[in-house]
């Protein structure tokens, strides 16, 4: 089958025209005979069997029969009337019904010759009848393909509005693979198609929609989902082991004095296996010739700023410079603070760049990153602009990568002619099937274990009836020295509702917490940024001993002696963004509690949530949950959504197709990059990018 064919316009098969056409492209994104052909079903009608009046259960569910109409007639009812017709087979009688549509039907039936009628039976007065039921000549229906099992495609109100029903779309797929003679060009290897046991690209995609019974179907189903992620993983892989060989990196061989002199004598406490492991692997990458592009993932509290912190001096070991980019001010802040307190016995220059920074210290700033004198350059987007340049940018570390687009990282490229080392952070541990197919550009470095001598955070669900048990607890813990988070949601849809609960909470905490005993820290999204750093300082020193916020606090502040995490409306938040605000506590070294409060009526998605929490404490096995409740889109912010656009496989339920395929991409691109020994899957390739690139599957 030539692939070109597929490439007609949809408007130009028998049956669709310019109207339809037009219908087709805005409901369901269909413009070319391809699109149509991968419009795969959602479901399937099993249409195997026909049933005998006599065979028919009470079970509201769908059958087909064979038999003849003997009399129609109109009743009248309340409303309107009514259409019957009477329909018998040799086994029994029951009734066919129409509400709408009675003259034409009326018009168009024919009596005493044999139907193929379709539809949910009911069971009403001891008789059965069919409301409008699907009806087919059975001379028609011998004639038509032999479709087993009926498939059901995606529609639209609109679609049905304009009489594009399932069963038209059906005909217009059968009618195109009439004019293509179901025949579609191989799109993988003969040896994949062998190892894997899978059927041909012609038979996958007849069984697909026509299938003949539920084995076929299933064959089917494997075979096209495995392609499409092979196809993704493909692209995906070849496009990191291309990086790696076209786009030269700085060679950083020498392992120099200031990072032997932190690790033998400035580390503050044993690396963890997992630290040392992705040190080993960032050191391989910085000596390899090409240039890094790594994402280092790792939960709350496990350690990356070290591991960042030592690549950053690997790199001033190689006589070049580090930049490390933080997506908010208090953040940067809190990296800088954290460096400096860790080198402060090295010789190393650091700056602090960010929008507050004044005029005559950026000024100085400018003038050493061109010079070569300042080492190492922490901020937010401030490090972007054009008027920032450096001497030597051999590494740049980009914190809460999620934060960030593509194009800002690109900008950090353009400020050198080689580009530097990249390395990604995040503290949103994010499931291997989602890394896999998001970043799997990126190669992949996990700590997965938290140093030595961290207790884990206690974790428990309370209802709003038990607060004044939960307001005891935070006395008993304040009398012991210790500080206390209290945060609302925050439902940007709603900034006044979420303003008055964070006040009403604000306030009912004072009554319970009054001055001058207690103080206490507000802070919310209507602050001036001053207002709120003033707060959080105040908050950190230990000047007050509860914090009452919204979410503002999610990433990053470091208060070790903050023991106590209470969620308001925990039900409110989703999974990931309960164990980021869990994180801020339990970084010192006494238990750390966090007290998930909610009213008594919870969703069973709520319910879920909060039971994972409870139960653990692993960020990567609460991604997968996470995963699964919400799905891939949301799961990456609304500014990914639709992360995976996939047409048939999914990527959680298709997890184990997903490894399949990413083995296979992997172990063909190994030995054969130029796929010059896979004809067929580079041909396959080059149509997809030419057709259909894989960026309009991942945002």
């Amino acid at each position: 089958m030539n692939t070109n064919v597929l490439q007609t316009p949809i408007a130009y098969l028998k049956g669709v025209g310019p109207n339809r056409a037009e219908t087709l492209q805005s409901e369901l994104g269909i413009y070319t005979y391809q699109d149509l052909i991968n419009l795969f079903p959602n479901r399937y009608i099993d249409k195997t069997k026909y049933y005998k009046i006599n065979q028919l259960q009470r079970t509201n569910s769908e059958v087909q029969a064979i038999g003849k109409i003997v009399n129609i007639k109109t009743v009248e009812q309340k409303r309107g009337k009514r259409l019957v017709a009477k329909f018998i087979d040799d086994s029994g009688e029951m009734e066919l019904v129409w509400f709408r549509g009675q003259k034409w039907i009326r018009e168009n039936l024919k009596l005493n010759v044999p139907y193929v009628i379709f539809g949910k039976v009911n069971w009403f007065n001891g008789s059965f009848s069919m409301p409008h039921p699907e009806m087919e000549l059975l001379k028609d229906h011998e004639k038509g393909i032999k479709i087993g099992m009926q498939p059901v495609y995606p529609s639209t109100e609109k679609l049905s509005n304009k009489g594009i029903t399932n069963r038209v779309t059906g005909k217009l797929i059968q009618q195109l693979f009439l004019e293509t003679s179901g025949r579609f060009k191989e799109t993988l290897s003969p040896e994949l198609v062998k190892e894997l046991n899978l059927i041909s690209k012609s038979e996958a995609i007849f069984n697909i929609h026509f299938p003949k019974n539920q084995e076929l179907l299933a064959k089917a189903q494997y075979r096209l989902k495995f392609e499409e992620l092979f196809y993704i993983q493909l692209q995906l892989i070849a496009k990191n082991l291309l990086h790696k060989k076209k786009i030269k990196g700085y060679n950083f061989n020498h392992v120099g004095t200031l990072f032997k002199e932190f690790y033998d004598h400035h580390l503050p406490f044993e690396l963890t296996n997992a630290q040392k492991r992705v040190v080993k692997e960032i050191r391989a990458d910085l000596g390899s010739n090409a240039q890094m592009n790594r994402l280092l993932q790792g939960d709350v509290g496990s350690g990356k700023t070290i591991v960042a912190l030592m690549t950053m001096l690997l790199a001033i070991d190689n006589n070049y410079q580090a930049c490390l980019m933080a997506p908010t001010e208090i953040l940067a802040n809190q990296h800088y603070n954290g460096i400096q307190e860790l080198v402060k016995d090295l010789d190393i220059n650091i700056s602090l760049l960010t929008g507050s920074t004044k005029k005559s210290q950026r000024k100085i700033i400018h003038e050493e990153l061109e010079n070569g004198k300042l080492n190492i350059l922490i901020g937010t987007h401030a490090l972007l602009e054009d008027k920032v340049s450096y001497k030597n940018l051999g590494l740049a570390i980009v914190d809460e990568q999620h934060r960030f687009g593509v194009a800002q990282r690109a900008k950090l490229w353009h400020k050198n002619n080689i580009p530097p080392h990249i390395l990604v952070m995040t503290a949103t541990p994010i499931p291997r099937t989602l890394a896999m197919s998001l970043y799997g550009d990126l190669d992949i470095s996990t700590i997965d274990e938290l140093p030595p001598g961290r207790k884990p955070i206690k974790t428990v669900h309370r209802y709003d009836s038990n607060r004044l048990k939960v307001f005891q607890f935070i006395r008993d813990e304040i009398r012991k020295g210790r500080q206390i988070y209290i945060v609302y949601p925050l439902i940007q849809e709603s900034e006044a509702l979420d303003y008055k609960d964070l006040m009403d909470g604000y306030e009912s905490v004072a009554r319970d917490f009054p001055l001058p005993d207690y103080q206490i820290s507000i802070v919310h999204g209507k602050m001036k940024p001053a207002d709120k750093d003033y707060e959080m300082a105040r908050f950190a020193k230990g000047k007050t001993q509860i914090m009452v916020a919204t979410t503002v606090i999610e990433v990053g502040v470091n208060v070790p002696n903050a023991s106590v995490m209470i969620i308001e409306s925990a039900e409110r938040f989703g999974l990931s963004q309960l164990h980021q605000l869990r994180g801020r506590v339990g970084r010192g070294a006494e238990q750390s509690f966090c007290i998930l409060m909610t009213g008594h009526k919870l969703s069973s998605d709520s319910k879920t949530r909060l039971e994972t929490m409870v139960s653990t404490n692993d960020g990567f096995k609460i991604a997968e949950v996470d995963l699964k409740l919400r799905g891939p889109g949301d799961l990456m912010g609304t500014q990914q959504s639709g992360v995976l656009n996939l047409k048939i496989a999914d990527i959680i339920k298709d997890n184990d197709i997903l490894k399949t395929a990413r083995y296979h991409a992997q172990r063909i691109l190994k030995e054969d990059i130029g796929l010059q020994k896979h004809p067929i899957i580079l041909h396959a390739l080059t149509q997809l990018v030419k057709y259909k690139n894989i960026w309009n599957y991942i945002s």
